[in-house]
C-alpha cells in the first residue's frame, strides 16, 4: 500500500484554526501598541533634581526642575541631569514595550 503525501484529512480545519489566532494575536498586538503608546511614564536624575513625563511614542510631556540645580555659573551640570533624564526616559519606554510585547507574542521574535 502506498504513502499517502500532501494534507491529511483534518489540516485545513487545523490551518483555520491557526489563521484565527494569528489573526487574535495581530489585534492584541495593535491595541497594546496603542494602549504603550498612550501610556506616560515618569523618571527623575540627579536625586529628583530634575522629573520627565514622556509618552510611550517619545513625546516629552513635561520638565520639572529643582530651582537649586539651576546655577548659571555651572550649566554643564544642568545639560548633563537633562541628558540622564531623557536617556532614562527613552530607556524605560523601550523596555517596558519590550517586556510588554515579548510577554503577548510567546518569543516569537516579532
Amino acid at each position: 500500500m502506498a504513502k499517502r503525501g500532501g494534507f491529511q484529512g483534518g489540516m485545513p480545519g487545523n490551518m483555520n484554526n491557526l489563521m484565527k489566532q494569528a489573526q487574535r494575536m495581530q489585534r492584541q498586538m495593535e491595541e497594546m501598541q496603542k494602549e504603550l503608546e498612550e501610556k506616560e511614564y515618569t523618571v527623575t536624575a540627579g536625586g529628583g533634581a530634575v522629573e520627565l513625563v514622556i509618552t510611550g511614542s517619545n513625546v516629552i510631556k513635561a520638565v520639572t526642575l529643582k530651582p537649586e540645580i539651576v546655577d548659571p555659573d555651572d550649566v554643564e551640570m544642568l545639560q548633563d541631569l537633562l541628558v540622564a533624564a531623557f536617556n532614562e526616559a527613552l530607556r524605560k519606554v523601550s523596555s517596558e514595550k519590550q517586556s510588554a510585547m515579548g510577554g503577548l507574542t510567546g518569543g516569537f521574535g516579532f
